[in-house]
């Protein structure tokens, strides 16, 4: 995922703004590509991942 997409991406439940925490991350030009880490709410709490450069929004209720 492109880390410019941080600036429009929220929390699905609750709509507040997230936080990045990459663990691994590829260069370019245009803009910093996120290939693994986790997308945290600054509200509840909920941790999404992302792996192979792509974040998973669904609650994790529905993730199995």
């Amino acid at each position: 995922m492109k880390e410019s997409l941080m600036d429009i991406l929220a929390c699905p439940l609750d709509k507040e703004p997230l936080n990045l925490s990459a663990t691994d991350t590829e260069s370019n030009d245009d803009d910093t590509e996120v290939l693994a880490g986790e997308l945290t709410c600054t509200e509840c709490g909920t941790v999404y991942p992302i792996e192979d450069g792509i974040p998973n929004l669904l609650p994790p209720d529905m993730r199995e």
